[in-house]
């Protein structure tokens, strides 16, 4: 195959334009790699739709397997855990392919490099721009951490691990230690339940999920927490504890302001909340600084991840295969061809997470 074929979204509300280019060869430190699938993450829908800027026109797409084609001059011989990497293997990486030497790598934020590409939100110029995974071929620039995948684990999970997963493995870190920890998770979409049942497998004594939509909510218990309705159902079951009320974590996944107001007043004294979900404009929270203060709690904010996420999200599913259904969440795997139609599964709320495979 010398040609590549992609899906450009250009700007206009639900429309890609489906083309073929040529095919690149890998320059020095690159590495080419064939999509085995891509899953649509709920940024992407935001961008489609219209709530989220992006520079255009764009190959969408960063939660993405793909199968290594060649490598070129250079390139990592292996993956981030010492592992060969070899034309033939099954491979995903991280979001943002880093430098390691600008202000924010230095600092242990190599997800908000300076000087780097990140996967599915970069603008396409020509063929050496396939960063995207609504494309049948992906270009990993240098820098790109890669990890080659266990073969236990199925598409329909390592799919998401590039962003979902991984995502969520930085948040309860930054959550701290788990072990014997009451938490509170606001949203059951991929992320919230990853969450429920990462949490569980760090110790957590017990897990609640706050979920609205029904049908999202009945899944809530297969992951290992209590479902409820709102942050006030939350709140009720709480008071009832024999431990001093309230929560010693919240994960906010929903990018809900009104989610953030219910969540932060049920934190215990010493509390950590930690904001995922909001990754575009909705409208301000109210916060009362003085509780913040008095309250001795802690609000994080975590935007994708660095590469040890990744390694860590790999290792969670390696170990999930068989206990938790996260492969049950890719309801739906469509052709690259039939991407308009994917965009429309993908906004139904019935669904968790519809794939591309080109």
């Amino acid at each position: 195959m010398n040609q590549a074929h992609i899906a450009l979204f250009e700007g206009s509300r639900g429309q890609v334009l489906l083309k073929a280019v040529p095919l690149p060869a890998p320059a020095r430190g690159e590495t080419l790699v064939r999509v085995l699938g891509c899953t649509l993450c709920g940024s992407d829908l935001h961008t489609v739709e219209g709530r989220r800027q992006v520079s255009v026109p764009t190959i969408l797409g960063h939660e993405i397997v793909g199968e290594i084609i060649e490598q070129g001059p250079g390139s990592p011989c292996e993956d981030l855990q010492g592992q060969t990497l070899n034309p033939g293997d099954r491979v995903t990486w991280a979001i943002v392919a880093h430098c390691g030497d600008c202000f924010h790598c230095r600092r242990g934020l190599p997800q908000k490099c300076q000087r780097g590409v990140k996967y599915g939100h970069e603008v396409y110029r020509d063929e050496r721009s396939l960063n995207g995974g609504l494309s049948s071929h992906c270009l990993l620039a240098p820098g790109s951490a890669i990890f080659k995948l266990p073969n236990e684990i199925p598409l329909e999970m390592s799919a998401p691990a590039s962003c979902a997963t991984a995502t969520i493995a930085a948040a309860c870190e930054a959550a701290g230690d788990l072990r014997g920890a009451e938490v509170g998770i606001f949203g059951a979409g991929l992320l919230g339940l990853t969450a429920c049942a990462m949490a569980r497998d760090r110790g957590a004594s017990q897990v609640y999920c706050v979920e609205p939509t029904h049908h999202r909510r009945q899944r809530i218990p297969e992951f290992g927490a209590v479902a409820c309705e709102s942050g006030q159902n939350l709140g009720a079951r709480l008071w009832h504890s024999d431990a001093p009320p309230g929560l010693d974590v919240v994960l906010e996944l929903s990018g809900s302001t009104a989610a953030l107001e219910q969540a932060l007043p049920l934190l215990r004294v010493g509390g950590i909340a930690v904001l995922v979900g909001a990754v575009f404009p909705g409208p301000p929270a109210g916060i009362v600084p003085e509780q913040i203060v008095r309250r001795h709690l802690t609000l994080r904010g975590i935007h994708n991840y660095a590469p040890r996420h990744l390694q860590l999200a790999v290792s969670f599913l390696s170990s999930a295969v068989g206990r938790w259904p996260l492969a049950e969440l890719v309801t739906d795997w469509l052709p690259l061809a039939e991407i308009g139609t994917a965009w429309e599964m993908a906004a139904d709320p019935a669904r968790i997470r519809v794939g591309v495979i080109p």
